[in-house]
């Protein structure tokens, strides 16, 4: 019963201070010791020496329970009696005396392959059995077990066994058989063994026959087409020199042994396992294990985020590998993933990280009615920044074939002029400017966003060009989708001169605009006007002209308008007087329009 000590000391305890039930269940997956723990119950029950929980296993009951020709011990395998009729032929003489025995004991197992009439044919029995009469019931699926079966035994789930319990008892065995072997030949049946010691005694016969009569690491990692730790040992180093042709050159020798891909991965994930466990918890790893100078290496060169990505990367890797053309094509990928994925910046706990940034809003021309510096002017062209103060030359026009260049007369006004801020009237830096500059403006009629100003100045529109006033009922004709239509309904023109359209755009609303929106707009209002146009667009702050504060506005109105008729409507008036009624507070909505 190696493994399972919590359900021998509850049958101990139970078989010393004479507190029998009538029905046992045990549990578990193969190989756990399930039929053997019942056996156990049977000898400990019907021992000459009396009931104990150390049977002598020399009397005649023990020998017979042992050898299984007790007739006093029926052990059932329920898989090949299934039908009804053989669970009835079975419970005929349960109610006769054992014959030589103290008790009479039906060892049922895989019970869970009874069909239902079986168990209803079980159940009273099972129930309220004579006092001569013990079930000991086994499965490896009690969750097919009916309920009331279930609540008529006490139920023991036996665990499936750890690596050190098995190497423990494979030790015993074999030095018990006088066989040679080494640590690392247990380790590997071990864990080939999945938990379960019957494998593993399994595997162990195996090998010794392979071995011709000994336990050899080589030996048994051939048998089992299991890969050397060495060797995945091998491939991390490899990993940890990021170098695709050393590690391609550890996974193709590798590779030259035939092993079992996906425990290559289970074995490289152990390994990463313990790696972890040596990094969280220092001088953790068995000194005893043959690679425990590169388990602690491998703790001390590789960070913790690298271990754990790595880790999870070899057990991820393993589901795809049935996806991959090969396997071997998959652990190549595996290790190359590894070696590209690996972080290139590591953060450590003594270094302050800063916190992220928010995106900034691309850089536009800042409109300051106050701001008098030179230093603090800027001009967008395109969606490039300039700094007057470093750069003189003119700014370039957006057109929707991006070709149309500033003339030389209205390359020298940019270069000079500065526009006025619309809504704060004539700006004060037109003081500064000479009657030169103004008299060269207007005999050249031209505007814009120069290179040393703040906004643009107003000028007189051309006919077919819209106004500050008419530009959102223009804008709804426009038909724009998508994010251009978000960007420019924030729009607001403030002028309109010589095929440009100069406009001024929030701060706030500036997140997603760049030059391929100026564009798309251009494009659009030609399609419109079915004339070539310009669009300038300068940062600062808007009115109400713009077409989203129109929406906003007129939605507004429309609220306002339904609330007022709803005011003014007799039947709800009637609601709210006779019944008591209450509005809800912002559940009034518009009636629905097409736009």
């Amino acid at each position: 019963m190696v493994g399972q000590e919590h359900v021998v000391r509850a049958l101990t305890t139970a078989l010393e201070s004479d507190r029998l039930h009538h029905a046992y269940l045990f549990t578990g997956t193969r190989g756990v010791g399930k039929t053997t723990v019942a056996r156990l119950i049977a000898k400990s029950l019907n021992c000459e020496t009396g009931v104990t929980s150390t049977p002598c296993g020399q009397c005649a009951s023990c020998n017979e329970i042992a050898e299984g020709r007790s007739v006093d011990v029926l052990e059932v395998d329920a898989a090949s009696r299934t039908k009804v009729e053989d669970t009835r032929d079975l419970l005929d003489n349960v109610q006769y005396a054992p014959t030589r025995s103290r008790f009479k004991i039906y060892l049922i197992d895989e019970v869970h392959m009874l069909s239902n009439h079986s168990f209803n044919a079980l159940l009273k029995t099972l129930e309220e059995p004579p006092g001569h009469v013990k079930f000991l019931l086994a499965t490896t699926d009690p969750q097919k077990l009916p309920a009331t079966v279930l609540s008529r035994c006490l139920q023991f789930n036996l665990k499936n066994m750890v690596p050190e319990h098995i190497v423990s008892h494979l030790r015993h065995v074999l030095a018990a058989e006088d066989v040679a072997h080494d640590d690392e030949s247990l380790a590997l049946l071990a864990r080939g063994a999945e938990g379960s010691m019957r494998d593993a005694l399994s595997l162990a016969d195996q090998a010794i026959a392979h071995g011709g009569g000994k336990l050899d690491a080589n030996d048994v990692r051939d048998m089992m087409g299991t890969v050397s730790r060495t060797k995945v040992l091998d491939l991390l180093d490899a990993l940890l020199t990021s170098d695709p042709q050393q590690t391609l050159a550890v996974v193709d020798d590798i590779a030259s042994h035939s092993p079992d891909y996906a425990g290559t991965l289970d074995e490289l994930a152990s390994i990463l396992h313990q790696v972890a466990i040596a990094q969280a918890v220092p001088n953790s790893v068995d000194k005893t294990q043959p690679e425990h100078k590169r388990l602690t290496d491998l703790a001390t060169s590789m960070t913790t985020d690298v271990c754990h990505l790595w880790w999870q990367m070899a057990v991820a890797s393993k589901r795809e590998l049935v996806l991959a053309s090969d396997p071997r094509a998959g652990l190549d990928m595996v290790a190359l993933r590894m070696i590209a994925f690996r972080p290139a910046i590591i953060f450590s706990d003594n270094i302050e990280v800063p916190p992220a940034k928010k995106p900034e809003p691309p850089a536009l021309p800042v409109v300051s009615p106050d701001a008098t510096s030179d230093h603090s002017r800027h001009v967008i062209s395109g969606s490039r920044i300039v700094d007057s103060t470093l750069v003189q030359a003119p700014p370039r026009s957006v057109t929707a074939d991006d070709t149309t260049q500033p003339s030389e007369g209205a390359a020298a006004n940019t270069a000079s002029h500065r526009p006025v801020d619309v809504a704060a009237g004539v700006s004060s830096d037109m003081h500064d400017i000479s009657e030169m500059e103004q008299s060269t403006e207007i005999n050249d009629g031209h505007s814009s966003c120069s290179s040393d100003v703040d906004t643009c100045s107003p000028s007189e529109p051309e006919e077919d060009l819209p106004t500050s006033r008419s530009w959102p009922d223009f804008f709804n004709s426009l038909g724009l989708k998508g994010v251009i239509h978000t960007v420019a309904s924030h729009f607001e023109l403030v002028n309109a001169f010589d095929r440009t359209l100069c406009f001024q755009l929030a701060p706030d609303n500036a997140t997603l605009f760049n030059e391929r929106h100026q564009r798309s707009l251009a494009v659009a209002i030609e399609q419109v006007l079915e004339k070539p146009v310009s669009v300038e667009v300068c940062l600062g702050d808007t009115s109400d002209q713009t077409p989203a504060r129109q929406r906003e506005l007129y939605e507004i109105q429309r609220l306002k308008a339904a609330a007022n008729a709803l005011d003014k409507d007799d039947c709800l008036t009637a609601l709210l007087t006779e019944f008591d009624a209450v509005v809800v507070p912002n559940s009034i909505r518009p009636p629905l329009v097409e736009i």
